[in-house]
């Protein structure tokens, strides 16, 4: 007999595990999360997982209680005997954290792969992580999905008369560097000093954007003072319109308030991380979970994941 698929959620991804399942076409499993008065949890799943491929849907975005309760889900699988535990984490936290740029700092992301693995993950399937080589922190397999897939056919669309791409900061620029040549459109950079972390000292335009509509591109949008500030200076500079794309919506701090009054048409993001407030009038959620559950047919299947790179297929298409 071959093994069956299970999709469990964790409680800071319930609804995009929702719509995973329903795609891929099986009930979401049922896992209770016990907590204890003093905060402690303890995960039970409450269906047999012998010999099963279970696949655990969980961002761990903060609060640290949803990467905790993302391990204790894969220790508590791997005890109950399942076949394969994939950890689908479609915001990786702790990105950010990718390198030790500055003396007697933590690399949080090597840190957290090492967790996952130790806990008994067999592979790992994600989105647009902060770092690309953060693959390399792991010994397992981890498949890395691109939001380009899902941005591509948006900004079609829109169909805007004078599209050029924007790079809010110099980390970026790859990213916005690829959408743009599928596109054959313009690109420019905001390159931004920081005088710490969520505060920026000073920023310019590198590049001409008058007249231009201008989409400006990122992987995570925190507290939006960068896409914010690069907003005005590209209104400032002459462009007709700026509209944000960003993969992981964090939204901290003043981040709602900050995009409202802002010189933003629109914010797009994914559906990785649950919007604090879903009613935000300038905010757009587009929904990975189409893009998740052929990931994981293909992993069970195992099938190769190439063709959900929508943009490079597009681009072969046009060639």
């Amino acid at each position: 007999m071959n093994p069956s698929v299970k999709v469990f959620a964790g409680a800071g991804s319930q609804k995009l595990a929702e719509k995973i399942a329903q795609r891929f076409g099986t009930p979401l499993g049922k896992v209770n999360i016990q907590k204890f008065s003093d905060g402690e949890m303890q995960p039970v799943f409450l269906e047999s997982i012998r010999g099963d491929y279970v696949f655990l849907v969980q961002s761990t975005f903060a609060p640290a209680d949803n990467l905790m309760e993302l391990l204790l889900m894969i220790d508590a699988a791997k005890r109950a005997s399942a076949y394969k535990i994939i950890a689908v984490i479609p915001y990786y936290g702790y990105a950010r954290q990718d390198r030790k740029d500055r003396p007697r700092v933590a690399i949080g992301s090597k840190l957290v792969a090492s967790l996952l693995e130790a806990a008994g993950a067999n592979r790992i399937i994600t989105m647009d992580l902060h770092a690309p080589q953060i693959q390399a922190f792991f010994e397992i397999p981890v498949d890395h999905l691109d939001s380009s897939a899902i941005f591509i056919p948006y900004i079609e669309q829109l169909k805007l008369p004078n599209l050029t791409f924007a790079s809010p900061d110099v980390g970026s620029s790859n990213r916005v560097r690829e959408i743009a040549s599928y596109f054959n459109s313009e690109m420019v950079i905001c390159d931004k000093h920081r005088k710490r972390a969520n505060e920026i000292a000073s920023m310019v335009v590198i590049g001409d954007v008058t007249g231009k509509d201008i989409i400006l591109i990122d992987d995570i949008c925190d507290t939006a003072s960068t896409l914010t500030k690069a907003a005005a200076l590209l209104k400032e500079k002459g462009a007709t319109s700026v509209r944000a794309l960003c993969t992981h919506p964090v939204l901290s701090g003043n981040a709602y308030q900050n995009i409202e009054n802002s010189e933003l048409e629109e914010l797009v993001v994914c559906d990785t991380i649950p919007l604090a407030k879903p009613d935000s009038k300038k905010i757009k959620v587009l929904s990975v979970a189409d893009l998740f559950a052929i990931a994981i047919r293909n992993a069970y299947e195992n099938k190769s994941i190439t063709s959900l790179f929508i943009h490079s297929q597009l681009r072969n298409a046009k060639a």
